[in-house]
């Protein structure tokens, strides 16, 4: 099947386009796309993938859904468009940035300066349908970033992945962790971030690793 993705992300993922459930999945999402909105769009449902080489990844951050609403998506987790409100677990993510750090949370919910610099921001399912958080769940996704997250985990050595909330913890079960720094806390969701986000310091413990194994610290 052609996908088109980053050549080295493609490489790493050989053989998963071809297999039954990609098949059967990549029906559906064209059926969806065809049949109403869908976010992000057909181009940005990669994203992730296209911004953060393979070959460069140093970190990361699991998502679960894409947002559901208008212009916000556009497939990197928790980020969002240019002049887009932030969304509230964005809000807490900076903030937490800001007292960890000491860096003054931008003005932008847009997170592709992070992707540059080697950060996957990965969402579990990568499309939504508008408006209706979750009804991609369950489709065939979660078994492709499963598979990414597995080939990440044994083919590089000396990442930092950042787990927050249990359903990011439960997919982050494939990593090695004797190879990789493994994060955990609980999500940055105003309903749990004062249970153990604030305070979980979790970019300068990843900053510090990155230095620790030869690798330039992220500009968070």
């Amino acid at each position: 099947m052609a996908v088109k993705i980053e050549k080295n992300w493609k490489e790493a993922l050989n053989g998963e386009f071809e297999k039954p459930y990609f098949r059967t999945l990549a029906k559906f999402v064209k059926e969806e796309y065809s049949f109403g909105t869908v976010y992000p769009s057909p181009k940005l449902v990669f994203n992730a993938f296209d911004s953060c080489p393979f070959d460069k990844v140093k970190v990361v951050i699991l998502g679960q859904d894409p947002y559901h609403g208008q212009n916000q998506a556009h497939g990197l987790a928790f980020s969002v468009r240019d002049s887009v409100e932030i969304p509230p677990s964005l809000i807490n993510i900076y903030k937490e940035i800001e007292d960890d750090l000491g860096i003054k949370p931008p003005k932008s919910g847009n997170l592709t300066r992070w992707t540059k610099q080697g950060v996957l921001l990965l969402n579990a399912t990568l499309t939504v349908r508008a408006n209706l958080a979750g009804s991609h769940q369950k489709k065939g996704w979660e078994e492709f970033t499963d598979a990414a997250i597995t080939a990440l985990s044994e083919k590089k050595k000396n990442l930092v992945f950042m787990l927050w909330g249990s359903y990011a913890q439960n997919k982050g079960e494939v990593i090695n962790k004797s190879r990789h720094l493994v994060l955990e806390a609980p999500h940055p969701s105003p309903l749990s971030a004062s249970r153990g986000f604030f305070g979980c310091r979790h970019f300068s413990a990843c900053n510090l690793y990155l230095i620790m194994h030869g690798k330039e610290p992220i500009e968070w």
